[in-house]
């Protein structure tokens, strides 16, 4: 008698969830061959039936026993969470089929993680979309890396399944970094974990939050387009586009920008010191000077601080600063962003090498010392330190990390302060992070010691998180305050980089840049 193979998909996890054809299959069949997490969500349909339940990482082994099952007349049902035709167990049994097999098949669809995530959010899949699994079991890692990139460029809305494993940790990272290479900064993204199952959690972030998050397997990040936007707590994708250069163009297909000086050193600035530097270089060099600023407030400052400067402002990807350095014959690289801006830092390092164009990072001293606060290695000890220390926490850290804190576990019980950028989407991302719009301090920094003794004692603050500014920063101005007031100061350590070439005063630049015979 020839047996039948059903291929069941069971989705997300919950019963409620399961499509009908899918409890037909599995009260039809009298094998069950699946993963053993999967039978509690069948159980009502399993009595009677003989169950096998191979470990997760024999999914072959899973395939073939259902297949020796159905060969000998038996009616299977082989399990996969999700779509099991999408990222699971069907191609491993097509892929085991013989011709002369007799046994029926019958493929029955379900909920699969891009579904049941993207419902969570909103919908962020509404117009054309990619998947993309960063499990390199049986792909290659430069396939992945190589259709990553693809769909960066074609800034279509992707979703990212097995993002990491205990054993895979950085390759999610590498994947984010491809994406900004060619998707704006605040392309908005959701991040969903155990979606429909116990233990759910939904967050929506932008795409330059995502490489400072911690994933592991039951994770999914959905990434959106440029005209994702967001309503009330949730993201979507509009159907049609009815523009395709706006509202934000990909930085890979941007319009012909205004003609920048030839031959000019390109200063990468954003902050008062750069700016300081950029203006110092301009009025020592023979070739011109370029600032490139990360936002159009950065540009606006830096045409204030740096006149006679040519301004370069607004988020751009690396294949947009690519393009501009080589149109514009760039003659030298100077990173003078922040200290802690190591993605841009990054990103730089390698187009120097990439386009043999020489570099130097300026790095502006560091100051603090241990008997000026408590310094911590990375984001996620300072939350941990500062939920321990504190009731009502300052963040002195910007608005970019703002979900390390307020997200870390035990966070919502502590009353959270910040100071961002009086810069509207700076303000909003805080607000959509829970912070009440009466704890947010919305200018533009640094500030006295007076200033900061005054707020944080009208605020009641019991704890402040700084990152290692030095001097430009304000960090003497916030360590003083902290200590007058009697509270914990927290500093954060800057991210560790092998830059190329340094320099940490701005007569050692000049100094490097007469050497390469630029001055």
């Amino acid at each position: 008698m020839s047996g039948v193979l059903h291929l069941v998909s069971v989705g997300p996890g919950f019963d409620d969830l399961i499509v009908p054809r899918a409890e037909a299959a599995l009260r039809d069949s009298d094998v069950i061959v699946a993963y053993e997490l999967y039978l509690r969500w069948i159980a009502p349909w399993l009595a009677g039936k003989e169950i096998h339940t191979p470990p997760l990482t024999q999914e072959r082994e899973r395939a073939l026993l259902a297949i020796e099952k159905a060969r000998a007349g038996h009616k299977v049902a082989l399990v996969s969470s999700g779509d099991i035709g999408i990222y699971a167990m069907a191609a491993l049994a097509f892929e085991e089929m013989r011709e002369d097999d007799t046994y029926a098949v019958n493929v029955v669809p379900g909920i699969t993680s891009a579904n049941a995530c993207a419902s969570l959010l909103g919908s962020p899949l509404s117009h054309d979309f990619a998947t993309l699994s960063l499990s390199d079991l049986l792909c290659p890692w430069e396939w992945i890396e190589n259709r990553a990139r693809h769909i960066a460029e074609a800034d279509l809305a992707c979703v990212l399944y097995n993002v990491q494993s205990a054993g895979r940790q950085q390759g999610v990272y590498r994947i984010l970094n491809l994406m900004l290479e060619s998707k704006t900064p605040h392309t908005l993204c959701g991040v969903v974990k155990n979606a429909y199952r116990p233990g759910q959690q939904v967050g929506i972030h932008r795409l330059d939050e995502l490489p400072a998050l911690q994933f592991d397997m039951f994770t999914t990040i959905v990434i959106g387009n440029r005209f994702t936007e967001r309503r009330r707590d949730w993201i979507f994708t509009p159907r049609g586009y009815n523009d395709w250069a706006a509202p934000d163009v990909a930085p890979a297909m941007q319009p012909e920008e205004q003609a920048l000086p030839d031959h000019a050193v390109w200063v990468f600035s954003g902050t008062s010191d750069g700016n300081a530097l950029a203006t110092r270089l301009a009025a020592g060099q023979s070739c011109p000077v370029i600032v490139s600023a990360a936002t159009e407030y950065g540009g606006e400052v830096a045409i204030k601080d740096c006149p006679g400067v040519s301004v370069r402002a607004g988020r751009q990807g690396v294949e947009a600063r690519r393009q501009a350095l080589t149109r514009s014959h760039a003659r030298a690289l100077v990173d003078a962003t922040h200290p802690y801006a190591s993605i841009i830092s990054e990103q730089l390092i390698g187009l120097s090498r990439e386009l043999g164009i020489p570099y130097l990072r300026y790095e502006r001293p560091s100051v603090p010392a241990p008997e000026c606060g408590e310094l911590c290695e990375s984001m996620a000890q300072a939350a941990a330190r500062a939920i321990a220390l504190g009731q009502r926490i300052f963040l002195a850290t910007g608005s970019k990390d703002l979900a390390r804190f307020l997200q870390a576990p035990g966070a919502s019980a502590r009353e959270w302060f910040v100071r961002v950028t009086a810069e509207p989407e700076f303000i909003q991302r805080a607000v959509d992070l829970g912070v009440p719009r009466s704890h947010i301090c919305a200018m533009q920094g640094p500030f006295s010691q007076a200033f900061n003794t005054a707020l944080w004692r009208d605020w009641q603050i019991d704890c402040v998180v700084t990152k290692d500014s030095g001097d430009a920063g304000g960090y003497r101005a916030k360590a003083a305050a902290a200590q007058a007031l009697g509270i914990p100061l927290l500093v954060i350590q800057r991210p560790k980089l092998a830059y190329p070439l340094a320099a940490s005063t701005f007569e050692a630049v000049l100094q490097q840049l007469a050497a390469w015979k630029i001055a």
